[in-house]
Formats: structure tokens, sequence, C-alpha cells
């Protein structure tokens, strides 16, 4: 059943983790290395099943491959899960024994923060491991990744306008906002510094306060986003939000915005395509975050970062290029991007060109 679920998604990979002491029970899943180390989130939920946590660490993983390698990164796609409840379950040795266990994988895994999982946790990871990233400032790392997250969708943005419109004019349209939490509330701030008609909504209140009175955006209901008459739809929350009952109600010409897995099916996506309206693939667009955490593997720097994030209006522009070229829906014309990559640098058979590892540092030359 695994070794069937696992050819299918065609991993690498996966480590069942299990430490009886600690109350641990976690699940590492290596998608595809041949970019490079599998970099993923940690998250820390209440599974119903084991099967349900196995699935969700090998969707999750696969979709990291992709986001990696449209990114331009030298990076694979991974995933881990522990199963468990967040909110009354955590504690140091739980966190201390999973960063063992990512120790013994020597690199092939490198973890990160995710849902249920803060800075505080990834510290014990690291007291285990180095390979961590998304750890606290303190030790290297890079902190909060919103700013970036955020400014990586507005290059996204400008790109797509660029597709739709012909120009970058980011404050000549109007974009409805579906939820403003920190990278929502950082991506309408960017919106409204060139004059754009926002407009927002979110389940909390106080962050809709926010970007009405700090920001002069304009609050409209949960449900109301959908019929806003705004020229692009930005979904900043959950996933899932363009489906069958939404997409008729959409008044847009765009959809681009950093929540993860907007279209609820692929269906979906096509039907897209057919109402002329133009989807920014969602893993493309939001990419900033993965980036920024790339960069503490070879020592974090904010100005190369920044610089990283701008690649991003780039690759929405080969998306598009492709999707044209191939005549296929945007969301197919990513994955194409995708798979193109790692084809092509997986068919590098270069030969051994040394190791860049210890260079036999206990042996002594030159004056024995």
């Amino acid at each position: 059943m695994i070794f069937e679920s696992i050819a299918q998604s065609g991993h690498e990979q996966v480590v069942f983790c299990q430490s009886k002491d600690a109350g641990l029970k976690a699940i590492i899943a290596i998608h595809n290395s041949v970019l490079g180390p599998a970099l993923g989130g940690l998250r820390m939920w209440p599974y119903k099943s084991e099967a349900e946590a196995v699935n969700d660490v090998l969707r999750l993983s696969r979709g990291m491959t992709y986001k990696a390698a449209v990114a331009g990164l030298n990076l694979g796609g991974g995933k881990a899960v522990i199963i468990g409840d967040p909110a009354k379950d955590k504690s140091e040795a739980l966190f201390r024994a999973f960063g063992r266990f990512v120790n013994s994988l020597n690199g092939r895994y490198i973890t990160a923060e995710d849902v249920g999982i803060d800075v505080n946790d990834m510290e014990y990871v690291l007291k285990e491991t180095e390979f961590a990233t998304g750890v606290h400032q303190v030790h290297g790392g890079s902190g909060d990744p919103s700013p970036f997250t955020a400014y990586g969708s507005l290059q996204g943005l400008m790109a797509t306008l660029n597709a739709k419109f012909g120009n970058e004019n980011v404050g000549k349209y109007s974009y409805a906002v579906q939820g403003v939490g920190h990278v929502g509330l950082e991506f309408v701030k960017l919106l409204r510094e060139q004059d754009a008609k926002v407009f927002v909504t979110d389940i909390n209140q106080d962050l809709v306060k926010v970007a009405v009175e700090q920001y002069g955006c304009e609050a409209v209901g949960l449900d109301e986003i959908y019929d806003v008459d705004a020229d692009v739809y930005s979904p900043c929350a959950l996933g899932g939000t363009v489906n069958a009952s939404t997409l008729p109600r959409l008044k847009c010409k765009i959809i681009c915005g950093a929540a993860n897995n907007q279209l609820a099916t692929d269906e979906i996506g096509v039907e897209v395509e057919k109402r002329g309206i133009l989807y920014a693939p969602d893993y493309a667009v939001n990419a900033g975050g993965l980036m920024n955490v790339s960069l503490e593997i070879d020592g974090y720097n904010r100005e190369r970062a920044m610089r990283m994030m701008r690649t991003i209006y780039y690759n929405l522009g080969k998306i598009f290029q492709i999707a044209k070229r191939d005549k296929i829906p945007t969301y197919l014309a990513a994955d194409r991007m995708a798979e193109e990559r790692i084809n092509a640098i997986g068919r590098i058979k270069l030969p051994h060109m040394g190791s860049n590892g210890p260079r036999f540092l206990g042996r002594m030359r030159g004056n024995g």
C-alpha cells in the first residue's frame, strides 16, 4: 500500500520516526533531490488517522519539489509531519527527538517551520541538527519571511499585469484581497503604496480594522469578496477559494495572490482559462518565503534576499510563455517548467570533480 503510493507520487524516501519516551510519531518525506537537498517545513497536526498523515506529507513534499524548481533554487522537495496537537503535545524532548532523526539523514532533508510550529520549537530542533532553517535571527536565521513573500507576490503580480494588460502599473487597477494576516497585510501595504484601490476581508476583524484605518482599504464581508468588481482577485489566506461555487461570481481578469493551493481542482484551472481570466500559479507567486529561508544555507543576507525576489517576475513571464507555446492552462505550464528544469539538470552526468567536504584535516603535509 505505502510502496504503491510512493511509486505513484515518485517519492525517493519516506522515513517513519518513532520515540516512545518523547511521544514522537513523525513522518519525513523526500520527494525529489535531483536539484539538491530536500527543503520543506515541519507541520504538527492532530491527524485523525496515520493514513491521513501519510497522504498529507506525500502531497506537501511533492508540492515543494515543484516550488523549488520553478523558483530556480538548487533544492529538492521534502516535508515532515508530527502527529499531535500543537496546543498540548509539544515538549523539548519531542522536538529534540525529531531533530535527531533529521540529523540522521545527513543533510538530505532540511527542515523549517510550517503549520503548528514556531521559532521556539525550531530552537530545540537546532540543538540536535544544523539542518534546520527559519530559525531566529540570533542564530543567523532570516526571521519573519512574510515581508519577502509579500514582496515576491508583488513581483508576480507585476508580471501578470504585464501579460494581461501590457503594463505593470499596479496603482491603475483594483484588488479584492482575501485574508490580511502576516503576508496579506504586507501585500496590501505594498498595493496601497502605489495608490491602488483595495477591498479586504478576513475572519479576524481586528486585522480588517488595521487595513482600513492604517492603509485606507475598503472592508467587505467574508462572502462578498467574490462579488466585488475588482480587476484582480488576490487570495492570501486559505486554499481552494477558487472553486465551482465562487468562480462564476468572480468579476476579475486576473487571479494572483499569496495563498497556497488556490484552485480547488485541476478542472477549475481549465474553467478559469475558458473564462478569459489569467491565473498566476500560486507556488510560483508565493515562493519568496522559500527563497528567503534557502539563503540561510550559505549564510543569510537580506539584500541578496530582496534581489532574489525579483526573479519571481521573470519566472512568471516564462510560465506565461510556456502556456502560450504549448496551448495549455497556466497551472499546467508551471508544472511543465518545473519538470523541464528537473529533467535538464538530472541529465547532466559530469565526471566526479572532487569533494567539497572535509579536506583530510587530520593529515600532516609538506614537512614529513
